[in-house]
């Protein structure tokens, strides 16, 4: 009797074997989702960087050539 109650939850219910290699497909469907969802994140990261690298440097040179000041700041200019 016992060993038919373990033979009906090997095939049967939770834990069982059809159950598990459900299991194991969902869980390999979500890892790949994942992964393709990090290498986007992964790729927004890095568009955020070079932005705001990028808006570094803009200003850099609008102060440099331009002589672009920000609020509350003095622009002093030595000439020779």
């Amino acid at each position: 009797m016992l060993l038919a109650l373990f033979h009906a939850q090997l095939w049967r219910g939770r834990g069982s074997v059809p159950n598990v290699r459900e299991m194991q497909q969902r869980l390999g469907e979500q890892l790949a989702s994942n992964k393709l969802r990090q290498a986007a994140n992964d790729q927004l990261a890095l568009e955020i960087k070079d932005l705001q690298e990028g808006l570094e440097m803009v200003e850099e040179k609008a102060r440099s050539e331009l002589g672009m000041v920000k609020p509350n700041e003095m622009f002093v200019q030595f000439t020779e």
